[in-house]
């Protein structure tokens, strides 16, 4: 674990230990630490898309807007290879909402958020990213087949 020192004016000081105490972290170190993977992943977010990714696709859609839980089902099953999982919640009587995890290629899983909330009736689209990198080859079959395992960028 690298140590560095970071002085703040008494005022900065006094919101961050606000902010720390109604997120409920336990001390600075694990805000700070927060804060700079939030930056991190921020800016990859504004660089081209590459690499694999696991997401988060949330959005909010009209109930009895014409066959569109069908066009979304389906395209979740047209592309198979990157959901996951869905979680799907009745809020009232017009709106449902819907969770998609979501694992592939970055380019990818993005086009494939993109068409998901541009369909008509799809209301509060929103995707969370967070990049994957690979961790190692090794095998674990009896042919010593060797694959990657992938893990959130630290």
């Amino acid at each position: 674990m690298e140590r560095f020192t970071i002085s703040l004016d008494e005022a900065l000081a006094h919101d961050f230990d606000h902010l720390i105490a109604e997120r409920g972290y336990s001390n600075r170190s694990e805000a700070v630490r927060d804060l700079i993977r939030a930056a991190i992943e921020s800016d990859r977010r504004r660089q081209p898309p590459s690499g694999y990714c696991i997401a988060n696709l949330s959005y909010i859609y009209d109930h009895h807007e014409r066959e569109l839980a069908e066009r979304l089902t389906s395209l979740q099953h047209d592309h198979h290879d990157l959901t996951v999982a869905a979680m799907h919640a009745h809020l009232d009587h017009e709106n449902c909402l819907e969770s998609v995890i979501l694992r592939g290629p970055t380019a990818e899983v993005r086009r494939f958020a993109d068409a998901m909330t541009a369909e008509r009736g799809v209301r509060h689209g929103q995707i969370n990213l967070i990049a994957l990198q690979a961790e190692h080859h090794h095998a674990h079959d009896e042919h010593g087949e060797a694959h990657v395992h992938l893990r959130p960028a630290r």
